[in-house]
């Protein structure tokens, strides 16, 4: 009872950091896609302090899931960081540059600076996400079962590469729809149409992998496939379909909160759903939560550490979600946003 307890913990956790950091990367990747100097400056600037705030924060999910893991069940600790060491190697390398690149940019005096770390930023921004995703496609697939060794196919198969494009597309969908809602805010019209349009891209892109996913789920994941079209499983990819939907709805009207809320959902769904799609394995099918688990008591004072976390820790992570997404930190000046003629984004046809 306790390994299950836990098992559903570090689901949560997931989600949170799929929703939390994922918001992050997607900043990042429409910084990277945002064109030259002078037409990605008001995005960017944009992106820079809706960032500035909680892009740190968003971390302590992933410390999170890696003192769960290790602790609770070690042998998927040691399994998945054995076996696919490679792409979480480089996910990692992803982070460090990512945050350095974020960083320094904006106090860099150099304009050669500032594009060096701002195209470092950008660019770990897609790859680190795409290489988690990877990693948990060679989980989902059975591939990573205990004793693999490190080959290239644990992680570079047809389910991680549609994880891994997924993991991209959730980030870029979350990205767009808060910063549509930082625009609004800000009262800046022409950016609020600019990240809007991305977001439906980005949730059509991701609708569209969706089914591709599970078609190739079909043959290369087959437990997971089956998961994810029966019970529990399936229940939340119908939830996930349903605020998917929603969200659109949202979107093609003025983007708000609700928005913002729909657009998490979808994601948060989407892995809850693979997580019960797994059910009773951490690998499927070579290693289940059972055997997964550490001892008795390790579990219960782990149980007791996620308690104390949970009264303590989550709600200062949330308050200062709450505040920023209200408002209520730093304001974004006219000198930083607003100039003039910066009206003509929103007009028809332009990008």
């Amino acid at each position: 009872m306790s390994a299950d307890l836990i098992a559903v913990v570090l689901l949560l956790a997931v989600a949170a950091y799929t929703c939390a950091g994922g918001t992050d990367y997607g900043a990042g990747f429409w910084d990277l896609t945002a064109g030259g100097a002078e037409r990605g400056k008001r995005p960017r600037r944009l992106i820079d302090h809706a960032m500035a705030p909680v892009w740190e924060v968003n971390n302590v999910w992933l410390v999170f899931i890696l003192v769960i893991t290790w602790t609770g069940f070690p042998t998927l600790f040691q399994t998945v960081f054995s076996a696919m060491w490679l792409p979480l190697a480089l996910a990692a390398v992803g982070m460090v540059l990512r945050g350095a690149g974020f960083a320094f940019r904006k106090p860099a005096r150099r304009l050669a600076g500032r594009r060096l770390y701002g195209a470092v930023f950008a660019v770990a921004s897609l790859v680190t996400p795409f290489f988690l995703g990877a990693a948990i496609g060679g989980v989902a697939s059975g591939r990573a079962a205990p004793g693999t060794p490190a080959t290239a196919d644990v992680w570079a198969n047809p389910t991680s590469v549609l994880f891994g494009l997924l993991a991209v597309a959730t980030t870029a969908l979350l990205g767009a729809v808060f910063l549509a809602g930082d625009a609004r805010r800000f009262d800046a019209p022409d950016l609020i149409g600019y990240f809007r349009r991305r977001a439906l891209a980005a949730l059509v892109v991701l609708a569209v992998l969706a089914v591709i996913t599970l078609f190739v789920t079909h043959d290369d994941a087959p437990h997971v496939w089956h998961g994810l079209t029966h019970g529990v499983g399936l229940f939340f990819v119908v939830l996930a379909t349903v605020a998917a939907l929603a969200t659109a709805w949202l979107l093609l009207r003025t983007p708000g909160n609700w928005a913002r809320v729909t657009a998490v959902c979808v994601v948060a769904s989407a892995v809850i759903a693979w997580g019960m799609a797994q059910r009773p394995y951490l690998v499927p099918t070579s290693l289940t939560v059972a055997d997964g688990a550490g001892a008795p008591s390790t579990l219960t004072w782990l149980a007791v550490v996620t308690l104390v976390a949970v009264v303590i820790v989550f709600p200062a992570v949330g308050l200062l979600y709450w505040l920023d997404t209200h408002g209520e930190l730093e304001e974004l000046s006219d000198t930083d946003l607003r100039q003039d003629g910066a009206a003509g984004d929103s007009a028809p046809g332009s990008n």
